[in-house]
C-alpha cells in the first residue's frame, strides 16, 4: 500500500478562523490537532481570490493566466490538466465530494457536465483528457456535488428534495429573482446574506458532505490507495447554518474584529488612500464584480451586523471541524490513518468586516489572500511538525500530491511541492507568492497583480474601468499588519516598490491564448 491523500477544502475561510492561527471565536480542535502534528503554513496565498480560478489552480497546479479561468463564470475546459487524472492513472481511486465549481452554476441549458451529472445517475462521465486520451471527468471516478443551499440540480439538492422536501425552502436564496446576488438581510440584525435556517443539523450540507465522503471510503477495498477531495461549501455566504447550532456563540458577545475601523471617518480615510474602486464600492457607486450584492451599500454596514456575521461564520467553521473529525475517525477505523496525508485549506478568504466591508472582490489584502493551510503528512513518514513562514501558494498543492504519490510533477505544473520547514523552503527558493485578478463584468474591468515577498505586499494595477495603470498598493506587514496605510506613492520606499514590481513582472505566468470566454456571471 502507498500513501493515501485526503484534500479538505472549505470555501471562503479566513486564516484567523482557526485556533491554531490565533482565532479565538470558533473552536476547531480537529484542525488544530492536525496542525500540532503536521506542518502549518503562515503565509499561504491563493493565486486568485475568487472560487472558480482558485479551484482550477488547485486541480491543475497552474496560475489562472495559464489554465485560463480568469474570472468566475469562465468554465475550466474538460480536457484541462488535472492532478486527479495523474493519480487515477497511477492506480489511485479518486473522488470529489462537495463543492467543485470548475464550471458555472448558472447553466439554464445544461451545457456543463457538473450541473447535469446527478440527474444522469452516473458516478462520473468519460471525457477527453489533456494528453489526448479519455478517462473519468477531470480524473475523478466518483463525483457527488453540493453548493450553498439547494440551488441548481446538484446531488445534495436532489437528495434533500427526495428525502426531506420540507427543508428545500429553509435555506437563504443566494440569488434574487433577477439572478443577482441577493442583498436581502435577515437574522437578528438584518445583515445581508443572513437567515435563520430551521434545517436539522443532520440534513445540512456540511454533514451531508462528510456522510457521503465516509460512504465512498467505505466502498473501497482495505488495500486501496485513494485521493479524495472533500470540499465543504461553508463558511462562504449565505450565513445560514442550522439555527439549532447558534446557541454555541451569542453574537452579542462577539468582539468586533481588529480589521474593522469603528469610526466612519477612519474607514473613509483608509479607503481614500487606496485605489478608487475601494471607496466607490464602499459608497455604493461602483460594483466591479459579481462576488457581492449589487444592491447593497457597504457604508450601511453596522457594527452589530459585523458581529452577527462573524458569529454565524464561526458556527459554520465549528461544524466543518466536527464533520472532518467524523471522517478522520472513519479513516482510522479502516486502518488507514498511519498512511494518510491530509491537507486542509480553502480557496480564498472573506473580508468579514475588514475596512467596513463584507464578501470579496478585487481587493488584495490579508482578509482575502492569507489562507489557512495545514499539511499533516502520513505519520508513517516520521516527519517532524513544523511552522513554515516562507510564502507558498495553492499552486503548490498539485505538485505536493504528486510527491506524496511518488510521481514526478509534470512540466505543466507551475508550483513546487510544499516545503517541509523553513530550511527546506530557503533551499528550494520559496521567496515569493503571486496572486492575480482579472474581471470584466457590467462593463467594469479590473486587473490586479500582487507579489508577497520579504514581508511586503505589493499590488500593481493594470488599466481598467477606473484605473489608468499607474495605481497600486504597498504594505509592509511588520509595521502595518492590517494593511491600512498604502505606501505606493511614498518616496521613502520607492526603491522597494520598483524592485517588487520588477520582480512581479519577471515571475508572471504565461498567458493562455486565445482567452477563454465568459459564459455566466458565476
Amino acid at each position: 500500500m502507498g500513501r493515501k491523500i485526503l484534500l479538505v477544502t472549505t470555501d471562503q475561510q479566513r486564516y484567523d478562523t482557526l485556533g491554531c492561527n490565533g482565532g479565538a471565536l470558533a473552536r476547531t480542535p480537529v484542525v488544530d490537532g492536525l496542525a500540532a502534528t503536521g506542518i502549518r503554513y503562515e503565509r499561504a496565498h491563493p493565486q486568485s481570490v475568487v472560487c472558480m480560478p482558485s479551484r482550477s489552480t488547485i486541480l491543475t497546479g497552474q496560475y489562472p493566466s495559464t489554465h485560463g479561468v480568469w474570472m468566475n463564470g469562465v468554465p475550466l475546459p474538460v480536457d484541462a490538466p488535472s492532478v486527479a487524472a495523474l493519480l487515477q492513472r497511477a492506480g489511485y481511486r479518486t473522488a470529489l465530494v462537495g463543492k467543485a465549481h470548475f464550471e458555472p452554476y448558472l447553466d439554464f441549458f445544461g451545457r456543463f457536465t457538473e450541473n447535469g451529472l446527478a440527474a444522469s445517475g452516473q458516478e462520473t462521465k468519460q471525457q477527453p483528457w489533456f494528453d489526448g486520451t479519455t478517462g473519468p471527468h477531470r480524473g475523478f471516478e466518483h463525483l457527488e456535488f453540493a453548493t450553498h443551499g439547494t440551488a441548481g440540480s446538484l446531488h445534495y439538492g436532489r437528495w434533500l428534495a427526495e428525502a426531506h422536501p420540507e427543508a428545500m425552502g429553509m435555506y437563504y436564496s443566494a440569488l434574487n429573482g433577477e439572478l443577482e446576488v441577493n442583498a436581502a438581510g435577515g437574522g437578528d440584525t438584518d445583515a445581508p446574506q443572513v437567515q435563520a435556517n430551521p434545517i436539522p443539523r443532520g440534513w445540512y450540507h456540511t454533514d451531508w458532505v462528510a456522510d457521503r465522503t465516509i460512504a465512498w471510503l467505505d466502498s473501497l477495498d482495505a488495500g486501496a490507495d485513494w485521493f479524495c477531495w472533500m470540499s465543504f461549501p461553508d463558511p462562504h455566504h449565505p450565513w445560514d447554518p442550522p439555527e439549532s447550532e447558534m446557541g454555541r456563540i451569542d453574537w452579542r458577545d462577539v468582539p468586533l474584529p481588529a480589521g474593522y475601523p469603528e469610526s466612519a471617518a477612519e474607514r473613509e480615510r483608509i479607503l481614500d488612500a487606496k485605489p478608487r474602486h475601494w471607496r466607490q464600492w464602499y459608497d455604493g457607486t461602483l460594483v466591479s464584480n459579481f462576488e457581492a450584492p449589487k444592491d447593497w451599500v457597504p457604508a450601511t454596514l453596522l457594527p452589530d451586523q459585523v458581529r452577527e456575521v462573524n458569529a454565524r461564520n464561526a458556527v459554520e467553521c465549528e461544524l466543518i471541524d466536527e464533520a472532518l473529525g467524523r471522517v478522520l475517525e472513519r479513516i482510522s477505523a479502516r486502518g488507514w490513518d498511519d498512511d494518510t496525508d491530509l491537507v486542509f485549506t480553502t480557496d480564498h478568504g472573506e473580508l468579514q468586516g475588514d475596512f467596513g466591508l463584507l464578501f470579496k472582490g478585487p481587493y488584495h489584502v490579508d482578509g482575502l489572500m492569507r489562507l489557512p493551510l495545514i499539511w499533516r503528512p502520513a505519520p508513517s513518514t516520521g516527519l517532524d511538525p513544523a511552522v513554515v513562514t516562507a510564502p507558498v501558494g495553492l499552486v503548490d498543492l498539485a505538485p505536493t500530491f504528486c510527491s506524496v504519490a511518488g510521481l514526478d510533477a509534470p512540466e505543466w505544473m507551475q508550483g513546487a511541492s510544499l516545503p517541509l520547514d523553513d530550511t527546506d523552503a530557503r533551499a528550494r527558493g520559496f521567496e515569493r507568492v503571486i496572486t492575480e485578478w482579472d474581471s470584466e463584468l457590467f462593463g467594469v474591468g479590473v486587473h490586479l497583480r500582487t507579489i508577497t515577498r520579504d514581508g511586503w505586499v505589493c499590488t500593481a494595477y493594470g488599466p481598467g474601468f477606473v484605473h489608468d495603470g499607474t495605481e497600486g498598493e504597498l504594505y509592509r506587514l511588520e509595521d502595518d499588519p492590517l494593511q491600512r496605510e498604502n505606501r505606493w506613492d511614498d518616496p521613502a520606499v520607492r526603491s522597494v516598490r520598483d524592485d517588487l514590481v520588477a520582480d512581479l513582472r519577471d515571475h508572471q505566468a504565461p498567458t493562455r491564448e486565445p482567452r477563454l470566454a465568459l459564459e455566466a456571471p458565476v
